[in-house]
C-alpha cells in the first residue's frame, strides 16, 4: 500500500509545483513568452482558465491559481485518506493540512528553483532561456542578501544563505505542526 500512497502523493505534488509555480511566475511578472513560462502556463490553464471566470484577481494575486494549490493539497489529503483508511476527512483539519502543505510545498519549490539556478549559472552561462526565467524568479529574495554578505573573492554564497533560511523555516513548521 505505500507504493501506492508514495505515487499518489508524488503525482499530487509534482502537479502542486506547477501550479505554485505559475503563481510565483505571476506575481513576479516573469518573461510570460518564455518556453518554460508557457510550459507552466499551458499545464495549469485548463483548470486554472475556468477558475478565472468565477474569482478575479486581487491585484498581483491570482486567486484562481491560489485557490487550485489549496485544491490540489486537499484532493490529494482526500485521496490518501481514502486509500489509507477509506474514510473521508474532518474539514476544517483538510483546510488546515492543505494550507500547511501548500506552504510546505512553496519552499521545496523555493528551494529547487535556487538549486537549479546555482547548477544552470555553472553549466549554461546565460544561454538558456530557462535561466533567464530563474533569474527573473530568484534574484528579488537574493538581491538583499548578497548586498549584506561581504565579498568572498567571487563566490556568490546568497543561493547558500537563502537555502539555509528555507530548510530554518521548513524545520520550525515541522515543530509547529509536526507534519514535515
Amino acid at each position: 500500500m505505500s507504493s501506492v500512497q508514495f505515487l499518489i502523493s508524488t503525482i499530487f505534488d509534482l502537479y502542486l509545483m506547477v501550479v505554485i509555480l505559475r503563481l510565483w511566475l505571476q506575481f513576479a511578472r516573469a518573461d510570460f513568452y518564455n518556453p518554460f513560462s508557457q510550459f507552466v502556463v499551458k499545464a495549469t490553464h485548463p483548470i486554472v482558465g475556468p477558475l478565472r471566470r468565477i474569482l478575479p484577481s486581487i491585484g498581483r494575486l491570482d486567486t484562481a491559481t491560489l485557490v487550485l494549490a489549496f485544491l490540489v493539497a486537499g484532493l490529494k489529503l482526500v485521496v490518501l485518506s481514502y486509500v489509507v483508511n477509506g474514510t473521508g476527512i474532518n474539514p476544517l483539519s483538510l483546510i488546515i493540512v492543505s494550507s500547511v502543505i501548500v506552504l510546505k510545498e512553496t519552499i521545496t519549490v523555493i528551494m529547487y528553483t535556487l538549486i537549479l539556478r546555482a547548477i544552470m549559472s555553472w553549466v549554461s552561462q546565460g544561454r538558456s532561456p530557462m535561466e533567464l526565467v530563474l533569474n527573473q524568479l530568484t534574484e528579488p529574495m537574493l538581491a538583499p542578501i548578497r548586498r549584506r554578505l561581504p565579498e568572498m573573492g567571487g563566490l556568490d554564497l546568497s543561493v547558500m544563505v537563502v537555502i539555509l533560511l528555507l530548510l530554518f523555516l521548513q524545520k520550525l513548521l515541522g515543530d509547529i505542526f509536526g507534519i514535515f
